[in-house]
Order: C-alpha cells, then sequence, then structure tokens
C-alpha cells in the first residue's frame, strides 16, 4: 500500500515542484509573511515605475530633492544609506535626466545635485493613487487595505530608523 506525500521542496523554505510554497504560508512566522509580502509588491513596484526608469531605490531620492538642491552627503543621510549607494542612484538618475550634479560653489569637491523638469513631470505621472494601490493585487478588500495600513504605519513610526552608515 502507497501513501501520497507531499512533493519535496526544491530548497528548504521555498517552493516545491508544483509552485506551492514548502512549507505553506499558514506556518510561517509574521516576519517572514511580512517579508515576502513586501518583495511581492516590490517587484509590482519595481515593473510600474519601469516605464519611467525608475526603480525602488532612485524614487525616494526624487522625493527628497522636491524640497530642493541637495549634496550627495545630504541626501545619503535623509535615505540612512552610504554615499557609494548614493552615488549609483544618482548617476541613473542624471543619464534618465531627471537630477543635474553641479560642482558646489563654495566647495569645489561637493556636488550639488538637483531635481529636473523631467524628473518633477515624472514624480506626477506615476503618483496615480488608483494604479499604485492596485499593485497589492486583488488579495485584499478596501476595509482590509484600511487595516492593513494602519498596522504598517503604526510599525514604520514605533520601529527604528536603521543607523546611517559610517563612512
Amino acid at each position: 500500500m502507497s501513501h501520497s506525500h507531499p512533493a519535496p521542496p526544491s530548497r528548504p523554505g521555498g517552493t516545491s515542484r508544483d509552485g506551492v510554497a514548502y512549507p505553506p504560508p499558514q506556518t510561517w512566522p509574521t516576519g517572514r509573511l511580512l517579508s515576502a509580502a513586501a518583495r511581492r509588491v516590490e517587484r509590482a513596484w519595481d515593473t510600474y515605475l519601469d516605464r519611467w526608469k525608475l526603480t525602488h531605490a532612485s524614487l525616494p531620492v526624487l522625493v527628497v530633492l522636491m524640497s530642493g538642491p541637495l549634496s550627495q552627503r545630504e541626501i545619503a543621510a535623509k535615505m540612512h544609506v552610504t554615499e557609494q549607494t548614493t552615488g549609483r542612484i544618482l548617476r541613473g538618475l542624471q543619464e534618465q535626466g531627471y537630477i543635474t550634479r553641479e560642482p558646489h560653489v563654495g566647495d569645489r569637491r561637493r556636488r550639488v545635485v538637483t531635481i529636473t523638469e523631467p524628473g518633477r513631470r515624472a514624480l506626477t505621472e506615476l503618483d496615480d493613487a488608483q494604479s499604485v494601490e492596485a499593485l497589492i493585487g486583488q488579495a485584499l478588500d478596501p476595509e482590509d487595505v484600511a487595516v492593513l495600513r494602519r498596522l504598517l504605519i503604526d510599525m514604520v513610526t514605533a520601529l527604528p530608523l536603521p543607523e546611517p552608515p559610517t563612512p
């Protein structure tokens, strides 16, 4: 007499050969569920932003620059990332024509980063609430989305920001 067993996972904590999560998500700790959901939404967000040749990492730089020109160091500090990471993001934004980088008047070693009109236009175009909210899919009804938003806001405001990297 043979017994049917679930297909073994292709990798620990991965997916089985039939594409189903293994072990099932109902058994995952909350942090893993949150991380997995965030990755799925991030992929959808990146696909959406690709229309403007932006990524989830480059978009906040444009948002930060809406308040006025900043140095690369100031942008890195506001985003809690290294200047090296910021430099890579700025290169891509400059190639797309979304920012300019000019020498600082008082310090030739520094550069002043400014958002351009195409950068402002891209932010305006992509800021379509209905399109952005649709990125989470149809898995939740509007009431559940409202509860999820409240819980996520509580988490984000209660959990500390990562420490700014040291140069």
